[in-house]
């Protein structure tokens, strides 16, 4: 079967009836406070804190926020890597279901993104196939939507500061702000929030982008993973990591210094964690535990505190965030809710793919229980370790790749150069961090069965877009190679009431409504949701502009009522 069609299959696949979609969207009960939530999420750090067990680097904020919180012990991004986590993040599905994970599609990364792409522009490598990729935005399923609109729709401000990264620009009906300046302070009185601050001074550019200020931690204490080779250049981007943990501390001391301040802590649950794991090499784009396992806490407002050992996922994020303001999730989302009125029975695994990464593709999936993580490697002739240009920026990686070339790195260090086995398995319990493969070993011949069939059944009745020719895919997805437009709003005005629609399949409308004839509209102009016909005068004017994720927006088009 030929790629259009099996991708023709994915969309119809999420684009059966969905009769929850509408109703019960105002099914909170009348009166009750909805809860105001705050995410406070950090960049490329593995679980490396004090309530994990670290205390090499000073956290006072996060410590004090931890003893109120829940702390989970088996949280994972989906990809060790931001964009394709973020796509599971803001649409509650996973990125291999709806074609986003390839790290990185296009330049849709902060604030707004990227709108536009000309066919001039492409990355400098190929597909598993050898066939040029170019730059794209991902088209996933009609009916998938950012999760946020559906909290707009019940009335919630919605704020984004500033990174989106979610492999397609984000909509405008996404966020009533999104940008550098967003903040839940610009709300209308009373009215409950959702917003997202996400802190950058962990991500692995700052590795190097810091290299000139100085060091916090004391670079001759800090551990080393037994994966890299303990020496001074290590030893100091190790620091480095550590001392930026404790920058990024001091910015979620100023968060919830702010909510504390506005009086909003006490009714505002606060999520915390990390869109992967570790920035170090043999952590960020791995698929094993440094790759994948990530801090999280989550502040809730029933006082719930301590730690779990509950296994969750970023796919589960959306449901869960519907389901604590007492919504049910969308039947589409793949990730099921760990907290709120909805709250789904326990994972047994978590799930986890690896496909290109910037110029290097290969493909592994992986799944993981509380005592196993299983990986299924689909080319195990190519090496562990992608020659990736961005991370070779990284202080101590000049260091790290003299010493492979010269020979001398240790079993262990060598072990990421190496060549894959079809399959890997390793106990997390006694090698946490996943040195040992267990695959040959008898000893662990009905684990490995047990893990290998659990991924074949979570892949039974799924789709996984991974296993196309990613030059495919961007053709089903942008026909001869050009973005798709989203076609423009069509409106309906009757006894006072306007109704907006838009002929594009799975499109959001958003509107404007202004008694200027020729406003200058931006992405930044507040623009609302349309989800039900709205009132509006005679004599004034409503600017509307419609899109669908992956496609270009549609022109805005201004009617005089």
């Amino acid at each position: 079967m030929r790629l259009g069609s099996i991708f023709l299959m994915v969309l119809l696949l999420f684009t059966c009836e969905n009769l929850d979609t509408k109703k019960g969207q105002n099914s909170v009960q009348e009166g009750k406070q909805r809860p105001n939530i705050v995410w406070i999420t950090c960049e490329d750090i593995s679980p490396t804190l004090s309530f994990y067990g670290d205390s090499t680097a000073q956290t006072p904020n996060l410590d004090r926020l931890a003893k109120e919180s829940l702390i989970f012990d088996n949280a994972f991004a989906p990809v060790g890597v931001c964009a394709p986590s973020r796509s599971s993040i803001i649409t509650g599905m996973y990125p291999t279901s709806i074609g986003t994970m390839h790290m990185r599609t296009g330049m849709d990364v902060q604030g707004w993104g990227k709108r536009e792409y000309k066919s001039a522009e492409a990355y400098q490598t190929n597909d598993l196939e050898g066939h040029p990729i170019r730059q794209y935005a991902a088209v996933i399923p009609p009916d998938v939507k950012c999760f946020t609109e559906y909290l707009r729709e019940l009335g919630y401000f919605c704020t984004n500061n500033p990174k989106t990264d979610y492999q397609f620009a984000a909509p405008v009906t996404a966020w009533d702000e999104n940008g550098p300046k967003a903040h839940f302070k610009n709300r209308s009185k009373n009215q409950p929030f959702f917003a997202v601050f996400n802190i950058n001074e962990t991500h692995e550019s700052q590795l190097w982008k810091h290299e000139d200020m100085p060091l916090t931690v004391n670079a001759d204490s800090v551990p080393v993973p037994p994966y890299l080779p303990d020496n001074k250049a290590t030893r100091e981007t190790v620091a480095r990591n550590y001392s930026n943990i404790e920058i990024m501390d001091a910015k979620v001391g100023k968060i919830i210094k702010e909510l504390k301040d506005a009086n909003l802590y006490d009714n505002t649950i606060i999520f915390f964690y990390s869109d992967h794991g570790g920035p170090l090499p043999r952590q960020k784009r791995e698929i094993y535990d440094s790759g994948l396992k990530v801090p999280f806490m989550v502040k809730n407002l029933n006082g719930a505190v301590g730690r779990t050992d509950q296994l969750i996922s970023f796919v589960d994020l959306a449901p869960t965030m519907l389901s604590l303001i007492g919504e049910k999730p969308k039947p589409y989302m793949e990730g099921h809710a760990f907290m709120g009125d909805y709250k789904s029975k326990e994972r047994d695994f978590v799930f986890g793919s690896s496909d290109r990464f910037d110029e290097f593709s290969d493909r592994i999936r992986a799944i993981r229980n509380k005592r196993f993580l299983y990986l299924r490697n689909d080319f195990p002739e190519l090496t562990k370790y992608k020659d990736v240009g961005y991370r070779k920026q990284i202080p101590m990686m000049p260091v790290f790749l003299g010493l492979q070339e010269q020979g001398k790195l240790d079993s262990i260090e060598q072990m990421w150069f190496e060549t894959k086995k079809i399959e890997e398995l390793y106990d997390v319990e006694k090698d946490p961090h996943n040195l040992n493969n267990l695959a040959l070993d008898s000893t662990y011949t009905e684990d490995l069965i047990k893990m290998r069939h659990a991924l074949e059944e979570f892949q039974k009745d799924r789709p996984d877009l991974g296993t196309m020719p990613e030059s495919e895919l961007i053709a089903a997805m942008w026909p001869q190679f050009e973005q798709p437009i989203t076609k423009p709003v069509k409106l309906n005005y009757e006894n006072g009431e306007v109704s907006l629609d838009c002929d594009t399949q799975g499109a959001s409308v958003a509107y404007y409504i202004s008694e200027n004839p020729d406003e200058k509209l931006d992405f930044d102009s507040g623009w609302k949701l349309y989800s039900k016909p709205i009132d509006v005068k005679q004599g004034f004017y409503i600017y509307t502009m419609s899109q669908r994720i992956g496609y270009k927006e549609s022109d805005i088009k201004r009617y005089k009522l």
